[in-house]
Order: structure tokens, then sequence, then C-alpha cells
């Protein structure tokens, strides 16, 4: 069995033609949060992937084998809820309901990935039911799912680095790369 116990976020630093060859690993959610598990790449070879615990897994992120093949990863497909704002509702409206129902999912600790006009969680009756109650339109979907990965989680969807800027302010860069800096922030904005 080949090992892969090395992760490159989203290939960074690899030549795109050189990942686009390589064999890839198709992995749902529920196996992509685990640190270690075994596979089966695009051609046929057996895996074993052994990360650092706590280590989650991204579509487009690439492991590395011990004898120095690249894995591309590719999110696949899975049952999905879909949740959009209700279209009879003013655009400010339909951003407030789906900022609202990201609230109430979140304070359920819910696996949730968040996109512009739309979000996605994993399949659960009982969240449906309270998601159309608020007057949201929830859909049975099948597609990849890249919940956020949460004020402390690693690279990926929704990821960043915690950026504080003084007693009263704290928010999140997705620059890939830590950084500090001393100032006032009653001179500009960050918008």
């Amino acid at each position: 069995m080949l090992q892969a116990s090395k992760l490159i976020p989203q290939g960074q630093g690899l030549a795109k033609p050189l990942v686009q060859r390589a064999a890839q690993l198709i992995l749902d959610w529920d196996i992509r949060q685990k640190s270690r598990f075994d596979t089966v790449a695009s051609d046929e070879r057996h895996v074993g992937v052994f990360l650092s615990r706590g280590t989650v897994v991204r579509g487009g992120d690439v492991l590395v084998t011990q004898d120095g093949s690249l894995l591309r990863v590719v999110a696949a497909p899975q049952p999905v809820l879909r949740i959009t704002a209700c279209p009879d509702h003013p655009a400010h409206e339909q951003a407030f309901d789906l900022m609202r129902a990201a609230y109430h999912l979140g304070n359920r600790h819910v696996p949730i990935e968040l996109k512009p006009d739309h979000l996605k969680i994993e399949p659960d009756h009982v969240l449906a039911d309270m998601l159309r109650s608020m007057h949201l339109t929830v859909v049975e979907a099948r597609e990849p799912f890249e919940p956020e990965a949460g004020a402390y989680g690693g690279h990926g969807s929704g990821s960043g680095n915690i950026h504080v800027h003084g007693a009263k302010e704290t928010h999140v860069h997705h620059t890939g790369h830590d950084h500090a800096h001393g100032h006032d922030h009653r001179s500009h904005d960050h918008g």
C-alpha cells in the first residue's frame, strides 16, 4: 500500500500541469475530515493517508506519497441540503434570511458551507424542517461539500488567519500567511 503523509494545501507552489496530471483521490466530506484513512486512487493504487491529527483535507489539496508521487484531492459529490432564500423577498431580505439561517445552524455546531446565494449542510430532516419554518427553500442535492473551517480551523474554504488589531477588533484575513501590525482603526475602515 502506498502511503501519503504530506499535504500541500491547494497544491500551492506546484506547477498546474503537474497537479492536473496527478492521480485523483475522490473523497466525500466524511473521509476528508479524518487525518488517517485508506482509499483507492483513480489509477487504482491503494493509498493509506497518515496526516497529523486534526488535519482536514480539502478539495484541491495535493497529497505527496512516500515515493514522491502526487495525488490530487477532489471533493466528491454527496447528498447535501441546499438552502436558499425565498425569491419573493427583496435582495437585502434574502441576504438577511441566509445570515439568520447560518446563525441558527452555527449555534447548533452544524458543519456548513457558505456561498453568497446559498448555504449547504449535510442532510438532516429536523434542520430542514426548522429552515423551512424560517421561510427558506431547502432542496436535496448531490454536490461537493466544503464546510467552513471555523475560527480555529486549518486551510481551505473559509479559513484564514486570525488577525488581532487591538483590544476591540479581531477579524480573519484569507491570505494564507500570518502577519501582525499595530495601528489605530479610527482613521480608516476595513470594508
